[in-house]
């Protein structure tokens, strides 16, 4: 090997000295240390045979966590939002009709994208912080008889995590598909894909994964798949056809983008990190950090803004309460003890704070040293 060569994998020197932070909010969340290990890694190029063994690595773990046999399930070079896109654009063309869950910015990010591509939207809207029952949600999907339905099954504006079964079976009587934004439950919650009838899953690499932002998990039903053959028009964005990513990272390897190998080694290691757990066992842990945290914020004075059984369990919104200035409790944590969570915005602006336990954070130890930091910054702001 040459010396450059020797030089360059082995120099540890950087010109870049990130802040250490603890990572409390709704994403990115902490990322496991052997994470960071496996980045660090040689790059190979996006269509090495290598890479492809990474990526069919990456596809059988993703199947596990969103609780899928689909074949089409794979990472798109994207953050949520791009995984959104994706599902918006290939499914809706102009005129199709979309049944729209709304009661939080996320979903109203879903309708404005599928306005763009022509969708009439039709919508059940709920306050930010309510999810739709069971009976309220199959019979606007019944009467309204969409295509297409949308929903977000855990909304980061708020904390609300909705059901999905019958939204789901109401849809299907119908012949409708069924898009679900899983940016935050993917690998903290239960998401169940196949049990609950999901057709199109999309998700996010940084929240309940514990891996760096960059790429969007997504899994298609075979059902969801036929109704991409009948498209009528291509899809109006050729970065986001799935047929023309299936057929990169699946079927022919001929190129299509220049994907990261870098995050795709983080996700794999994430993947693993998972398995090694345990998936059931690691939702069960974010659900004993998530009911640990509510306790001691109850003891704390303060309340859930969303109601038990509606709530995301690795993203708590606790409501500000009267007197305490939510930036300042913010800027507290991040200038004193490098912790950082988030407010709320729109219409929980100054309302709500909101709290990620998620990841390597979702234990007792991680959930105690939050609080008390948290009331040592309550008690500074009043």
């Amino acid at each position: 090997m040459s010396t450059i060569s020797e030089n360059l994998i082995h120099c540890v020197k950087t010109s870049i000295h990130p802040p250490k932070r603890l990572l409390y909010g709704p994403g990115p969340s902490q990322v496991y240390p052997r994470i960071y290990s496996a980045m660090a890694q040689p790059i190979v190029g996006h269509l090495d045979p290598y890479f492809f063994q990474v990526s069919q690595g990456v596809q059988k773990g993703l199947r596990e966590v969103f609780g899928t046999a689909n074949e089409l399930t794979m990472p798109i070079s994207a953050t949520g939002s791009g995984g959104m896109e994706a599902a918006v654009s290939n499914f809706i063309e102009p005129g199709t009709k979309l049944a729209l869950f709304v009661g939080g910015f996320f979903a109203e990010r879903i309708g404005e994208m599928a306005k763009r591509h022509g969708a009439e939207i039709v919508r059940l809207e709920k306050p930010w912080g309510e999810a739709a029952s069971d009976d309220e949600a199959a019979e606007f999907i019944r009467r309204e008889r969409p295509q297409v339905v949308a929903f977000v099954q855990a909304e980061t504006s708020t904390g609300v995590f909705q059901q999905s079964k019958a939204l789901c079976t109401a849809a299907h009587e119908v012949d409708a598909i069924v898009i679900a934004d899983c940016v935050t439950s993917l690998g903290a919650m239960p998401v169940d894909v196949d049990a609950n009838g999901i057709d199109v899953a999309y998700s996010c690499t940084q929240k309940g994964l514990s891996s760096p932002p960059g790429l969007s998990p997504m899994t298609i039903s075979p059902r969801a798949q036929e109704r991409l053959r009948q498209r009528k028009q291509a899809n109006r964005s050729w970065y986001f056809d799935l047929t023309l990513i299936q057929d990169y990272l699946s079927v022919s390897h001929r190129y299509h983008h220049t994907a990261s190998a870098t995050l795709f080694y983080a996700l794999h290691e994430s993947l693993a990190i998972i398995e090694e757990e345990g998936l059931v066992l690691r939702q069960q842990r974010h659900l004993r950090a998530h009911q640990r945290f509510v306790a001691g914020i109850e003891r704390l004075g303060l309340t859930m803004h969303v109601a038990e059984g509606h709530r995301i369990w690795n993203l708590n919104t606790p409501r500000v309460p009267d007197g305490v200035n939510d930036a300042k409790v913010r800027a507290y944590l991040l200038e004193k003890h490098g912790i950082e969570i988030a407010g709320g915005f729109g219409p929980l602006a100054g309302k709500i704070f909101r709290i990620g336990i998620m990841g390597p954070l979702a234990t007792d130890d991680g959930v105690d040293r939050f609080l008390a930091k948290f009331d040592e910054a309550m008690k500074e702001s009043r």
